[in-house]
Order: C-alpha cells, then structure tokens, then sequence
C-alpha cells in the first residue's frame, strides 16, 4: 500500500494477551528482536470481555508467571479481572517488553522468494522470519442455532453478559455448566431472577480439600501435565469458581439456592425447548470426577505420609434434587417468562488474517504439535492442551512460551550457520 512504512525484525507475535507477553518476556530473555502487535490493549480480553465481577479461577500464588507475583493480592486469594489485567500491564511495563497496541494486522502471508512472512497491518507491513500466532482460543463467541432471532427472546454471549443489571425483566436461561455458566447462573439469581441453568457433561473438581487447593492436587497428582485429554474428553467444561473467596461448585446447592437445572438444551419449536434427558447422567458423571479425586488425594497423602487434615464430610453428597430427579423435558419459553438466555457456550478461533498454506486445517483450525506447524517459521500459542492439560492457564502459557522460544532459537542458529570455507579447504588438502 502506498505510503506505508516497511520494517524488518526477527519475530512478530499477534495478540498482547498473557500468551503474547510470556512469549516476549521469553525472546527478550534470549535477546531476540521482536515487536507484539496488539489491535486493543494489553490483556484487552480481561477488561472487556469478562463480566464485572470475574476473577481469576486459581490462587494468586499458582495463576501467575514465575517472574512476576501479583501485587496487593493473597497468594491463596483470587484476583479479580482487573488485577490480572494490570499485573500484565506491569509486566510489560516492567520488562519494558515491544508491545504496539492498537495495531490491526489484516494479513500474513509468505514471502516470495526468501525466507521468512510478510505481515500487514493498518500503519505498516513488517518483514519477519518468525511469526507467533497468540490471539488464544477465545476469538469468536460460539451461539448454538437453536433459539431463533425471531422468538423476541434477547440472547447474548457469556462474554457480552457484564452484570444482572444489563438483562431485561422476567426469568433468564443460562446454557453451559462451565465456570462461566454456573457463576453468572449463581449472581443472576442472587439478583432476585428467576434462573433456569442447562447443564451438560462437566468435571467438577473440590475447590480444595484437606487443605490444599485443587491447583496444587492437580500439580501433585500429575493432572496438570497431562499431555493429551483423556478420550471423548476434549471439550468438556470445568466447573470450578474462585468468586466469594472460591468454594466447590455442587448444582445440588445451585438447585437449593432456586435455580432450576435443565439437561442440554437440544432443540426449539413453536416457542418450547426440547432439553435432552441428560441432566442425571451429567450430574452423576461431575460427582464421579469429584470423587476420584478425593480418593486419589487421599491415596497420595497416606503414601507420601502426609500430616493433612481428614475431610471425611467432603465425600458425603446430598440427595438428588427434584429438578434432577424429575426433570424438565420441554418448556414453553414465554409461560416461563424467560426474556433473556445467556450463551456460555464457549468460543471458536478466527484465523482468517492467516493466508499461509498449511498451517490451517479445514475446519480452520491450527495444524500443530506443541506450537509448532509443518510450515518453518510458523507458531501457535496460547491454544487449550497445546503441550499439557494447563496450556490454557496463565502459568501453563508461560512454560509453553518457553519452549517455543527454544525452538526460535534452534531455527536461528541453523539460519545464521556459515561454513568456514577456510578450514574446509586446509581438510581436504590435508
């Protein structure tokens, strides 16, 4: 384009999340040039898109990177979104890392006839050898087909919902059993709401349990480090909550609260939802994952020989709620008088900025194993299980980042080898 400036560096890294800052904090570490295009601001997803009263889902001292601890929070508290959105800030500011916000980069594309990408954006295009894919898994809010426009029904995205105050009158259906969808079910119906709450296959895993969180279980039972997600497995949702100083999330206690659990939320007809029978399997299958837990834990402390407190309570549940029991297979929306439904339904990626041949499956999804694509000089980071179970999370991110730095690093090396003609000709006359 004319009048835009051209620039040369090693490395460009899309996106100033917590993938893109741990990816800079690593090539600044090494000395490798490099700038972080970010179209909003830092950590922009923590500040905009998470609603008013999120926070962070593990304890301070274990959600963080190990360079940096969080400021004026416990460590065995919980950030609110805010203060990890500043604790990035900081740490770019600290670092002095080469973040460019409010860069939109509209391409990338090979370069022709020499090595390397060239990636456009709105005020310059930039020549690199490397380039990092770090926008992460939360791109593009995923709505099910399945209550249409024309039903006068408001629906919004789990990542539009900011506070009970923005929602029309009357009851609300929250659809997804994640830590998004049980907390925003929990404050609406604190609110005063009526709140229906459709629950699909989830693990709920303890809060914490003999006195240790279950951040630290997962650590100490290997969880963490899970190289791939058990099978059938892959896209189901935690339910876990660090709101109110964190505590387990149990739908029987979210049902005694008054919400109203459903099973999925299959289909939509003439003005009434179709709900899968699922609801007393899914519950059954999350208090399974509860329990092994508990018993792996308590497996681990009399083999290890730990002074921890028994919990034997932590192992009794409640009996099964009316709602489960007898579930709701279909309902009439209006009769309901359900104005709202909120979506927390998850996201999916947009990659379309990406024009580089064989980095993108079919479905438009990253090809790659632990980052790294079938295309030299092409990363991914910041994707859920790119190399283990806590890839998602911000400590996980960082250890992922890391290993990307190493293999940049291997790759220059190879780009930067010159054989010493001199030596080799003294060889061959020898």
């Amino acid at each position: 384009m004319p009048g835009k400036e051209t620039e040369t560096t090693e490395v460009v890294i899309i996106g100033a999340g917590q993938a893109g800052i741990a990816m800079s904090e690593h090539l600044q570490s090494r000395g490798v040039p490099h700038i972080v295009l970010e179209k909003n601001r830092i950590a922009e997803a923590w500040q905009s898109r998470r609603w008013d009263s999120l926070v962070a889902n593990g304890p301070a001292w274990h959600d963080r990177f190990p360079t940096q601890e969080f400021a004026d929070v416990d460590p065995d508290g919980f950030a609110t979104k805010d203060q990890v959105a500043e604790y990035f800030r900081t740490l770019v500011e600290r670092n002095n890392l080469p973040v460019r916000t409010g860069v939109t980069v509209t391409t990338v594309t090979e370069r022709e006839h020499a090595r390397g990408y060239l990636v456009e954006t709105d005020r310059s295009t930039i020549e690199a050898d490397y380039v990092v894919a770090a926008t992460g898994p939360f791109q593009t809010p995923v709505i099910p087909k399945i209550v249409p426009e024309s039903s006068g029904i408001t629906q919004i995205h789990s990542n539009s919902y900011k506070n009970p105050a923005q929602l029309d009158e009357g009851a609300v259906l929250v659809v997804g059993a994640g830590s998004s969808g049980v907390q925003i079910a929990a404050e609406i119906q604190k609110s005063g709401k009526k709140v229906y709450l459709a629950v699909g296959p989830h693990d709920r895993p303890p809060r914490a349990y003999r006195n240790r969180d279950f951040c630290w279980w997962l650590g100490a039972l290997g969880k963490w480090d899970l190289a791939a997600p058990p099978v059938g497995a892959d896209h189901v949702t935690i339910a876990v909550s660090g709101a109110e100083g964190g505590h387990t999330v149990d739908f029987r206690n979210l049902a005694a609260s008054g919400i109203t659990l459903l099973g999925r939320a299959n289909s939509y007809l003439h003005g009434k939802l179709q709900i899968g029978s699922d609801l007393g399997a899914n519950i059954a299958r999350g208090d399974d994952n509860y329990l092994s837990l508990l018993r792996e834990a308590d497996d681990y402390i009399e083999r290890n020989g730990l002074d921890l407190p028994p919990e034997p309570e932590a192992h009794e549940l409640g009996p099964d709620p009316e709602c489960v029991s007898n579930p709701i297979l279909e309902m009439d929306l209006a009769e309901a008088d359900v104005r709202t439904v909120i979506w927390a339904t998850g996201f999916g990626v947009d990659y379309s900025w990406l024009q580089v041949e064989g980095v993108l499956d079919e479905r438009g999804y990253p090809v790659q194993q632990r980052g790294v694509t079938p295309v030299p000089g092409m990363y991914f980071l910041g994707l859920p299980w790119l190399s283990r179970r806590g890839s998602s999370f911000i400590w996980g991110v960082w250890h992922d980042a890391k290993y990307l730095a190493d293999q940049i690093e291997i790759q220059r090396k190879y780009r930067d080898y010159e054989p010493d003609h001199n030596a080799l000709l003294e060889a061959a006359v020898r």
